[in-house]
C-alpha cells in the first residue's frame, strides 16, 4: 500500500485551509483517526494520509441524504 503522509502544515498548504482550522475543526469531526490520519508509534505527532483525505474531499453526497445540524460555534453536527 503506497501512502503519502503529510504534516498538518503540509496538508493545510494542499487543501488551502489554515493549519489551526484543521487541528480545531476538521480533526476528529471530518478527519477520523485510523482512516484519515495516524499517530505513528503511538506518539503525539499526527500524520495525515493524503489519499484518504483526497477521496473524502471528492466524494459526492446527495443533498437529500446530507443531514446536518448547525452548531452555535459555527460548526455542524452530522445527524
Amino acid at each position: 500500500m503506497d501512502c503519502t503522509f503529510l504534516t498538518t502544515e503540509e496538508l493545510a498548504s494542499r487543501i488551502k485551509y489554515d493549519a489551526r482550522t484543521i487541528r480545531q475543526q476538521l480533526k476528529d469531526s471530518v478527519l477520523i483517526e485510523g482512516t484519515h490520519y495516524i499517530r505513528p508509534f503511538g506518539r503525539r505527532k499526527i500524520l495525515y494520509i493524503w489519499e484518504a483525505i483526497q477521496e473524502e474531499m471528492l466524494r459526492e453526497t446527495p443533498r437529500q441524504q446530507q443531514v446536518v445540524i448547525p452548531m452555535a460555534n459555527g460548526g455542524i453536527c452530522h445527524g
